[in-house]
């Protein structure tokens, strides 16, 4: 698990509008989790977490 994959992810969701709006309809924190592990990103709430506050973002912001 590793910020490094949140970044990957979020950063492959702003150049793909599919992936995008994939994500946009996650409600929660851990479902994001889940749902990015099974599309090969592996990363913890924590770190998920942790990214968004050292961007200034916040979970509610990416749409969710």
């Amino acid at each position: 698990m590793s910020k490094k994959n949140v970044e990957e992810l979020l950063i492959a969701g702003g150049s793909d509008e599919v992936l995008r709006s994939k994500y946009d309809a996650v409600k929660s924190k851990e479902e994001f989790v889940t749902l990015a592990a099974s599309d090969g990103y592996e990363f913890s709430v924590e770190d998920l977490t942790d990214v968004l506050n050292e961007s200034g973002d916040s979970f509610d912001s990416f749409g969710n």
